[in-house]
């Protein structure tokens, strides 16, 4: 045993020293990556005092607007009455002159909004963006919400909707608090018996599916009616994991680059286009959190407390895990009213070809066979030699699969759906193909088609591939006014 016990103990201190190798290879990669790239901006090194977890659980939905207020003045004081004069361009948001200034708007989407309904709500609803977002995102559900009666109120996350450094310090804790905080309020509005919705987006997704588990647990919490997530953050690329060592440099002053993942840019109103490594190290974190606390209840059969959740998700996603949704989530819930709804890709196009076969898989490998606890339903080419689109809906506990026509079709030119699609119709004004109206924001992302030559425009290619629009969203819109409650 002796030298079993010797030969164990040379080979834990090898593989202790490999991993101290690698940790030192990753901080000398990411000191080198610092030093190269655009420096950072006002709006990269002053972080707003925005409200902590321990502040938000005190607070009111009025107190938190106020401390939202100071915020936004906050930023208008220390980052765009202090920029620079070679900063202040057209395509910078954050510049006064700018026509894409967000507080030049008629609503600043950035902010926390309450939609108010014709006469007396019957219901409230919470609405809560996704990561580097503002509540822009989820402004066409709201509208909606509105249009059948609800009062609908867009949460401003803390750490979003001012500037990119605010997500430097903010933490998942600070976001759930803030979604506890947002249902109490429409509890309120939504008076003791009426129904109150929540609304989640991406890594609002993720916060919403954590409140209403939290709920089950904690009493004391307002217990959704119905969970309507939207490419939900159930998991992320296993990078995440490791995102924190990327950012150790950072402790260095000199080396404070580190502590971003990208600096670009800032030409979307709406959205951070830099990335900070707290950021993906956070949203890492909730879905940590998210995963163990579905295990945990699934364990004890404390599931069926949970509000029914209708997903909506597509198949082919850069940014979450389907396979998470399905394995992490789905998998684990008992039948409760619970339905995943998956965009397929376009089987019809003829660029399948030039497909990766690693992000190709087919519906079927991703889902368990049926019977199964949640309805599933896939929208899908009619086959691969059809545009038309069909529903192939299988209901809980059914074996069998039921076909039923759209009368939509996929675009020719469209080979899949993307993450940051399917909140947003084809006529939303800053990521819709047909914007309506037409730069209404100072720009129209979803409309730019440029062709020229590459490395000399401020916009990542990658951008201007990815689809910001949804096809498919009256479908969408359709299944969650199904979601409702009768009038």
């Amino acid at each position: 045993m002796g030298g079993l016990a010797r030969w164990l103990w040379r080979w834990t201190r090898r593989a202790a020293y490999a991993l101290v190798a690698v940790v030192l290879v990753i901080i000398a990669v990411r000191v080198v990556d610092s030093q190269t790239g655009p420096a950072l901006e006002l709006w990269h090194t002053e972080v707003p005092d925005d409200l902590k977890a321990e502040q938000l659980h005190r607070l009111d939905w009025a107190g938190y607007l106020a401390a939202e207020q100071r915020v936004f003045a906050q930023v208008q004081r220390e980052v765009t009455a202090r920029i620079p004069p070679e900063a202040r361009t057209q395509e910078n948001r954050f510049f006064a002159g700018s026509p894409i200034h967000p507080p030049r708007f008629a609503q600043d989407w950035n902010r926390s909004f309450v939609l108010e309904p014709e006469g007396a709500p019957r219901g409230a609803v919470v609405l809560i963006h996704g990561l580097t977002d503002a509540p822009y995102s989820l402004r066409h559900v709201a509208e909606l919400y509105r249009a059948e009666g609800f009062v609908a109120l867009g949460l401003r996350v803390p750490g979003h909707g001012t500037v990119p450094a605010g997500l430097t310090e903010a933490v998942w804790q600070d976001w759930s608090a803030a979604t506890r905080l947002a249902l109490r309020e429409a509890r309120r509005r939504a008076g003791p018996t009426g129904p109150v919705h929540v609304v989640g987006y991406s890594n609002g997704g993720a916060l919403a599916l954590k409140h209403a588990m939290d709920a089950v647990e904690d009493s004391s919490l307002v217990r959704p009616d119905r969970v309507i997530v939207v490419s939900p953050m159930v998991g992320v690329s296993p990078f995440a994991r490791f995102a924190g060592l990327a950012g150790l440099p950072a402790m260095l002053p000199r080396f404070a680059k580190a502590a971003w993942l990208s600096v670009l840019p800032e030409f979307n109103p709406f959205k951070y286009n830099s990335f900070p490594v707290n950021a993906a190290v956070q949203s890492f974190r909730l879905t940590q959190e998210l995963q163990g606390q579905v295990r945990r209840l699934s364990r004890a059969g404390r599931l069926d407390g949970m509000a029914p959740v209708l997903a909506f998700q597509s198949l082919m996603d850069f940014t979450v895990s389907t396979k998470a949704l399905v394995d992490d989530f789905f998998a684990l819930l008992p039948r409760n009213g619970s339905e995943l709804v998956i965009f397929d890709r376009n089987r019809g196009t003829k660029l399948s070809f030039l497909l990766r076969p690693a992000f190709d898989p087919a519906v079927e490998s991703l889902v368990p066979d049926p019977p199964r606890n949640w309805r599933l339903t896939i929208l899908t080419n009619r086959d691969e030699n059809s545009l038309e689109m069909v529903a192939r809906v299988t209901e809980a506990g059914a074996t069998e699969e039921q076909v039923v026509p759209l009368g939509q079709y996929y675009p020719r030119d469209v080979y899949s759906l993307s993450h940051v699609a399917l909140p947003f119709p084809v006529t939303d004004s800053l990521y819709g193909l047909r914007p309506e109206p037409e730069a209404e924001f100072g720009i129209s992302l979803g409309a730019t088609a440029i062709r020229g030559e590459t490395g000399v425009l401020v916009m990542a290619l990658d951008s201007l591939v990815r689809i910001s629009w949804n096809p498919f969203f009256p479908y969408m819109a359709q299944r969650i006014r199904e979601a409702l409650p009768p009038r």
